[in-house]
């Protein structure tokens, strides 16, 4: 099967020429026929294997024609750089349509993104929050919307988005082409595609099955020694380019400012970044200003970086799921790719989880000449968090002159205002 056995519209085609697509990956054969037909989907696809365009050109051939400049297709995602990426593909592969795309996402001044809806657009990519607040704003009209799409939605259900996504779907035309997609179904996906879509079509490919051309192993090794194995590691292996997932926001950047300090090319991606300083990783790490990239599971949703030769788990991911999403983004485009993961003692059940959904072992390994018997020191010294600065107290005012004497029947009658007012207190706790 070839693109051209779709006949999409010449500008289309012409788009997916200059993108170089040559055949459609399996997620596009399957999906892009029933989306053109003007079917509801629910895809099951993971990250990397096309889904993209597998709803980006339909939605490009379906607004080639008709009215300009106003929102026909909205596209949901839970991060601000799978919105990018997104909104990427869509310039690509629709370079020579004529039609305009935008993001809406937070993090950055919203009057910006008001004067591009302003001017008109006719596809938005947007995340769910600052979605809202300009339909609550009244500075989008979703009235001539044609097709939603809800893309990751198992992710957007981890950040905790359900909510948001609801009030959405309260806010767009019920008459409409819904595309839900997801990596996993989870009861509450499978139950928000009952409320957003109609008799929709399931295309699924490649469910649990990680790429075949990446190589996996484990490195257990006690957590206190990880950083220094990750160090011998990168130090005794041939990489391109490298991307290392770590559990918390804290512990990447200062798994990044030690990669730094060691002489690497580092950059870390995780939410405490200002937006123009995230987009900034990313470029860099995307044209090799960036060797390593570290980075937690949420911030790197929608990284697609076809060159990257090493995925490390400093931290093992919590479920078999996120391990495959890690894992993907090496090993692309019939490229060869490394994933390797520090393991504690700790983590026995997790792998053997992820060996019950790949359906092997995956092989242990030990680096020679690394000393592995160092004890582990009295405190977190690595990733303890900075000591936070004791608070100078202001000094108290002087007391006020003393109040003049009272008949002592007189003053014990506040006290016993006082104590009443402490036990009914009590008592008013204790009833709520």
């Amino acid at each position: 099967m070839t693109f051209q056995d779709f006949k999409f519209h010449s500008d289309v085609a012409a788009g997916i020429a200059g993108a170089g697509y040559a055949e459609p990956t399996p997620i596009q054969a399957q999906a892009i026929p029933v989306v053109m037909a003007g079917r509801d989907v629910m895809g099951l696809a993971q990250t990397g294997t096309g889904k993209t365009a597998a709803f980006a050109l339909p939605i490009l051939h379906r607004l080639r024609s008709g009215p300009r400049g106003r929102v026909r297709a909205l596209v949901v995602a839970p991060t601000r750089e799978l919105a990018e990426q997104i909104n990427d593909s869509f310039a690509t592969l629709g370079a020579h349509t004529g039609l305009r795309s935008v993001t809406i996402y937070g993090g950055v001044g919203m009057n910006p993104q008001v004067e591009r809806l302003r001017r008109g657009t006719d596809i938005v990519v947007a995340c769910p929050g600052r979605l809202l607040d300009h339909i609550g704003q009244g500075t989008i009209s979703l009235a001539h919307l044609e097709v939603l799409v809800l893309d990751e939605a198992d992710q957007m259900f981890d950040m905790g988005f359900l909510p948001d996504i609801r009030r959405i779907l309260r806010a767009v035309p019920k008459t409409r082409q819904t595309l839900l997609f997801s990596a996993t179904m989870p009861e509450a996906i499978r139950a928000l595609a009952g409320e957003a879509l109609t008799d929709p079509a399931t295309v699924q490919v490649d469910r649990v099955a990680p790429a075949v051309t990446v190589s996996h192993a484990l490195y257990p090794v006690e957590q206190h020694l990880k950083t220094a194995l990750l160090m011998r590691l990168l130090e005794h292996t041939d990489t391109e380019s490298v991307l290392i997932f770590t559990r918390t926001k804290h512990r990447a950047k200062r798994l990044d400012e030690q990669l730094q300090k060691a002489g690497y090319r580092a950059a870390s991606l995780q939410g405490n970044l200002s937006q123009n300083r995230r987009q900034a990783a990313l470029d860099g790490f995307r044209d090799g200003s960036f060797q390593i990239l570290v980075a937690t599971d949420i911030a790197a949703r929608g990284i697609d970086v076809s060159q990257i030769s090493h995925v490390i788990n400093y931290d093992i991911p919590d479920t078999a799921e996120a391990y495959i999403h890690r894992i993907g983004r090496t090993g692309r485009a019939a490229r060869s790719g490394d994933a390797f993961t520090l393991v504690t003692g700790e983590d026995t059940a997790m792998v053997r989880t992820i060996e019950k959904v790949l359906g092997k072992p995956l092989q242990r390994r030990h680096l020679d000449g690394f000393d592995y018997s160092v004890p582990a020191p009295r405190k977190d010294t690595e990733f303890a968090r900075t000591p936070r600065q004791p608070q100078v107290r202001r000094a108290k005012p002087a007391p006020a002159a003393a109040a003049p004497s009272v008949p002592a029947s007189d003053a014990a009658k506040p006290a016993n205002k006082r104590r009443r007012f402490k036990r009914n207190g009590a008592r008013s706790g204790q009833s709520r």
